[in-house]
C-alpha cells in the first residue's frame, strides 16, 4: 500500500450531501485517491483503516458531526491534516473548528482554487 500511496495522496472526504461530494470529486479525482464517508462516524472508522493523507471534514453531518469526529480522530491520529468544510463562515465557527482539532478551514460554496491551495499546503 505504501507504493500506491506515494503515487497519489489519499483524501478522505467526509460529506453527507451528494452534490457537494460530486463537486469535490470532480475537482480532485485526477490528482488524488478519494474515499467518501457519509457521516462523522464513518469518517472516524475510515480514517483508521485507510490512513488518509488529508481529511476534508464537513461540519454539519448526521449521526456524528464533523467537530465530534475530528476530536475522535485526534485521539488516535494527532498528525493528519483535517480541513473543516462548512457553510458557517463566522469567526466563532472557525474557532470552534480549530478548538476541535481542525488544521484549516474552508467555507462553502467551495472555491476550486482555494480547495487546491489548501490541499497542496498540507499534503
Amino acid at each position: 500500500m505504501d507504493e500506491l500511496k506515494k503515487e497519489k495522496p489519499i483524501v478522505l472526504v467526509a460529506e453527507d450531501t451528494n452534490s457537494n461530494y460530486l463537486l469535490v470529486s470532480a475537482i480532485l479525482k485526477k490528482d488524488y485517491v478519494l474515499y467518501r464517508a457519509n457521516d462523522g462516524a464513518e469518517a472516524v472508522e475510515m480514517s483508521r483503516t485507510i490512513e488518509p493523507d488529508i481529511i476534508l471534514m464537513d461540519i454539519c453531518m448526521p449521526n456524528v458531526d464533523g467537530l465530534d469526529a475530528t476530536v475522535q480522530i485526534r485521539a488516535f491520529n494527532p498528525n493528519v491534516p483535517i480541513i473543516a468544510v462548512t457553510a458557517y463562515a463566522f469567526e466563532s465557527d472557525r474557532q470552534r473548528a480549530m478548538d476541535a482539532g481542525c488544521t484549516d478551514f474552508l467555507t462553502k460554496p467551495i472555491s476550486i482554487v482555494k480547495l487546491k491551495e489548501i490541499i497542496k499546503k498540507w499534503v
